[in-house]
């Protein structure tokens, strides 16, 4: 099968090796099998380096990249789309800026049990620990996790054969982004991959990826501000979550 790798849409071996790093399904054993099947629903969820200015009112068009936004989602879509054209996949985006896991769940039956997906990915986390700094939310990590635990526990209530995807929140130290943010930032990253274990969800590893790739590049070339990637940065990200949500 084809992957966006073999068709050059990430170059170097090194890169490649960034991209393969610390994925896979957590809480299970050998499992080495693509998620998906024919007639899948895909949704991604997530804040804006999920949302990347996807558009509102293509919202509940299937695969348009348009209401896919302009970041990893629709990259990630994209390989899909490429990788499988006669399985009839249905991909939508319903990643929304600034969000955090109370958002998430402020919005979970509109924009996500209602669409009932078979494939689940979400990357959420950065606004949990940002909005803290700010003096805009109270929390830190065990309030995420507790957050996150409950979200997903209702959303396996509801639909008990979801494949859940849980990405690896991440910073790099650019932009915004200083020393000042670690260890405490790593504490949201462990929670949201024992989330991963907790609910069998293949896990994703960005930071992982990120911090490997800063010996191609540096920081501000995957992502100027430290938080939103670049388009270098989403078409990695998109790399990895296709490596291992088909276990390539």
């Amino acid at each position: 099968m084809a992957t966006l790798a073999t068709l050059g849409g990430i170059g170097g071996v090194g890169l490649a090796s960034c991209a393969s790093t610390g994925s896979g399904v957590e809480g299970t054993q050998g499992a080495s099998r693509s998620l998906f099947t024919r007639g899948d629903t895909i949704l991604f969820q997530g804040d804006s380096i999920t949302d990347a200015g996807r558009s509102r009112e293509t919202a509940y068009e299937q695969n348009a990249q348009s209401a896919l936004g302009g970041g990893y989602a629709w990259l990630a879509a994209s390989g899909l789309l490429i990788d499988r054209p006669g399985d009839e996949l249905a991909i939508y985006n319903r990643g929304i800026s600034g969000n955090r896991v109370p958002d998430l769940s402020e919005r979970w039956e509109e924009d996500c049990l209602e669409l009932n997906p078979d494939v689940l990915s979400i990357l959420i986390g950065v606004n949990d620990i940002w909005h803290v700094r700010e003096g805009n939310f109270e929390g830190d990590a065990g309030t995420y996790e507790a957050g996150y635990d409950a979200l997903l526990g209702r959303t396996r209530a509801a639909m008990p054969d979801v494949k859940l995807v849980i990405c690896e929140p991440f910073v790099l130290q650019a932009g915004s982004v200083d020393s000042s943010w670690f260890p405490e930032f790593d504490t949201y990253r462990d929670a949201a991959r024992r989330m991963a274990r907790k609910y069998s969800a293949t896990w994703v590893a960005f930071q992982e990826m990120f911090d490997k790739a800063l010996v191609y590049a540096p920081p501000e070339h995957w992502a100027g501000d430290g938080v939103h990637p670049s388009s270098a940065g989403a078409a990695l990200m998109a790399q990895t979550w296709l490596r291992a949500t088909e276990a390539v």
